[in-house]
């Protein structure tokens, strides 16, 4: 039986690359982010994944998907991982994985949830743990491009230790618009109590349904569904919101 030829660009993403680790640093208390090189590497944008490939010396291997956190930049690319503590892979990477190790990696993967610069409609990004990483490439590749499409970002975190990209967000000359809501614990002073995610965060934090933006969910999975549910009864177009979820079901 005859088979379809495989497009050239589709074989390059799905083709394995030994990629090497050339730096790493703390984004929290459990979270790093990987730099690694990547010989060619066909690009990517943001809001896309790779696939992560360990092999043992017995031969035993495994493979996750991790999310792209760094704006296009020739043959490196960046990954933040977040530490989970019974997790067979996470471990190795944030604890193990030194300077100068290698990896495997396929992609990039992923062609709906992601952002270019050429669009100009409103922006909202709304983030839970992790779930920040492929929203913080759109923050960098806007950032990069000097897009002046209106950015707003909501990031819903359980405490200000466990936020990721905190010193980078701090800045105030991106115009990024940020919306923090933290559901076990805040910092001092912190003008709203504890809690998860509402409607009036949402609507405090984000775009008037009006103004049409593209929202980008990610998240893991119950976190993804609440907000993507909370912006449809808020008005949003469901057809307007982009979702990427982890975890269980997702």
């Amino acid at each position: 039986m005859a088979r379809a030829a495989v497009p050239r660009r589709l074989g390059e993403r799905l083709r394995w690359r030994t990629a090497r680790l050339t730096g790493r640093r703390d984004e929290s208390r459990d979270a790093r982010t990987l730099a690694l090189d990547v010989p060619g590497w066909p690009g990517h944008a943001a809001g896309q994944h790779v696939d992560l490939r360990l092999t043992a010396e017995d031969g035993y291997s495994t493979q996750r998907s991790y999310s792209l956190a760094s704006a296009p930049d020739g043959e490196r690319i960046e990954l933040t991982v977040q530490r989970v503590d019974d997790g067979e892979v996470s471990p190795y990477l944030t604890d193990v994985l030194a300077v100068g190790d290698q990896v495997e990696l396929r992609g990039p993967v992923g062609g709906w949830f992601v952002w270019r610069p050429e669009q100009k409609e409103p922006v909202l990004l709304v983030a839970g743990g992790s779930g920040l990483v492929p929203l913080m490439a759109m923050i960098r590749v806007r950032r990069a491009a000097g897009s002046r499409t209106p950015f707003r970002l909501l990031y819903g975190v359980r405490s200000p230790q466990t936020q990721l990209f905190t010193p980078e967000l701090r800045r105030s000359e991106d115009g990024l618009d940020k919306t923090y809501v933290y559901s076990r614990s805040t910092p001092p002073d912190w003008p709203r109590p504890p809690g998860r995610l509402t409607a009036s965060d949402l609507s405090a934090g984000g775009w008037p349904p009006e103004f049409e933006p593209t929202c980008y969910v990610c998240g893991p999975t119950g976190f993804v569904e609440t907000a993507a549910g909370l912006l449809v009864a808020l008005g949003h177009h469901p057809g307007r919101i982009r979702t990427e979820r982890f975890g269980p079901g997702g």
